[in-house]
């Protein structure tokens, strides 16, 4: 049996202490890499013991297979365990035993048909729905399906006390979001090729071996193409890599996976496998370069290299500026605020925290706070402007001056802004409009003089 940590406790005390108090549907908070299957196993092992039955759902395969392994080593009766895909139990919901409880992780899928048809189906059973991120991209959210949350531990505290690695953030900027378009609730494959700076492959070498040189890291991809570019650029210089993806046979997956755990192999490049619940304990470094628009995805990239061990110090490169949309990982957020349909939210969700700084020299990322006598926390470089020129990393690695550097990241940061504006306009009418940032955007978009612009915004004004 696993020994649970003392915040693991406080989580399973919560969700009994919010059963008895009449709840029924329950959101259990966990920041991903602390252990959320293992309580599980465990509330399940207590109701088991109660000879009551439980189900388990979740939508990944990989997922499911490591949940089993652990309510098994938690001495969980599988005798009185159904544990599958969403996607098969659904198929033969009216021969699934009634359980008394049902357990769905990565509940923030949770409000669509298929999980919806399973949990009509037991309308007596309790619910807990496990998730490190309870907030959806669309409008509706789990407040819909829930009446109670129950919120962990901040990645802040758990790093502070050791249960999380401390982490350097670095954000190379290799990206056009402006010609990101979003796609069935994340960008679209074709938007993320376009936006994405054809030299990043040769970069993210570069960066690797500037940062992370010898750490074991996992770079996260938008397309098989682009994986395998990465895997190219790696072999290259002689550092052992490997793509894998969806299409990966199952046997070589597998192999490549073991020898990443096994310390023989050095770069995992992958599409959209090593999000939820997978298992890489000796991951020291990740690499994002693949831009995202879900914060569920992004804390489960930047946070796979998590896991502590004495004197680790994590690595996460940013080559596409998720940072812009969503703060650092350990950001402070309103998880009860999140799970409120948008038109019940008293105030705009904030899901990027504290204000950050950018480094013009290193392009580390770090809290406004964390700077001392205006110093770069991560490589000391001063940042205010200096008269001298320096030099600097950039994003296209060349040489540049101290005052190119603050214009490109100026010009990034507006070109940035002007395209969220153009994409939250896109769908809208003139009347739907409010700023004159927005007028002037409809106008850029639909060909009209700008004349037109401020003549709409003054009368809409009045």
């Amino acid at each position: 049996m696993f020994k649970l940590r003392n915040y693991q406790r406080e989580t399973i005390d919560k969700v009994y202490q919010s059963l008895r108090t009449g709840h029924h549907r329950i959101i259990v908070q966990q920041p991903p890499r602390t252990g959320k299957t293992i309580i599980m196993s465990e509330i399940a092992r207590r109701t088991t013991l109660k000879n009551n039955h439980v189900l388990f759902l979740v939508h990944r395969k990989e997922v499911l297979e490591q949940a089993i392994s652990t309510f098994k080593q938690q001495e969980v009766n599988m005798n009185l365990a159904t544990m599958g895909m969403v996607q098969s139990l659904t198929r033969h919901v009216d021969t699934l035993p009634e359980p008394s409880l049902i357990f769905i992780d990565e509940a923030h899928h949770a409000l669509a048909q298929s999980y919806r048809q399973i949990i009509d189906a037991f309308p007596n059973a309790y619910i807990l729905y496990f998730t490190a991120t309870p907030i959806r991209t669309g409008h509706d959210q789990l407040d819909q399906i829930t009446d109670d949350i129950i919120v962990g531990k901040s990645i802040k505290w758990l790093t502070e006390h050791h249960f999380l690695a401390p982490f350097h953030y670095y954000g190379l900027g290799d990206i056009d979001r402006s010609k990101l378009r979003k796609s069935n609730g994340d960008y679209s494959s074709q938007s993320m090729d376009e936006a994405i700076n054809h030299q990043i492959y040769g970069h993210i070498v570069q960066q690797y071996q500037r940062l992370a040189n010898g750490k074991q890291a996992v770079v996260y991809c938008h397309s098989i193409e682009s994986a395998k570019k990465v895997t190219e650029q790696f072999s290259k210089v002689g550092i052992s890599a490997a793509e894998i993806d969806g299409n990966t046979d199952s046997q070589v997956r597998d192999e490549l996976v073991q020898k990443f755990r096994d310390q023989r192999l050095t770069i995992l490049a992958n599409v959209n496998l090593f999000t939820e619940g997978v298992d890489l304990p000796n991951v020291d470094c990740v690499i994002m370069a693949r831009p995202t628009s879900s914060l569920a995805l992004y804390l489960q990239f930047s946070m796979r290299c998590l896991n502590p061990r004495k004197g680790k110090t994590a690595i996460i490169i940013d080559h596409v500026d998720n940072f812009l949309t969503f703060g650092l990982p350990n950001s402070d957020r309103d998880w009860r605020q999140a799970i409120q349909t948008r038109d019940k939210r008293k105030k705009k969700l904030n899901v990027g925290g504290p204000a950050i700084c950018q480094c013009k020299y290193c392009f580390g990322i770090f809290y406004r706070a964390e700077m001392q006598g205006n110093c770069c926390p991560l490589c000391g470089h001063k940042l205010e402007s200096d008269r001298k020129d320096y030099q600097v990393v950039s994003v296209d690695l060349q040489e540049i001056k101290a005052n190119e550097a603050i214009k490109h990241r100026k010009a990034m940061v507006q070109k940035i802004i002007n395209g969220q504006v153009m994409a939250n306009i896109a769908d809208k009418s003139p009347g739907q409009l409010h700023t004159l940032k927005e007028f002037q955007t409809y106008a850029k978009l639909h060909g009209y003089q700008p004349g037109w612009a401020w003549y709409q915004f003054k009368n809409r004004r009045n």
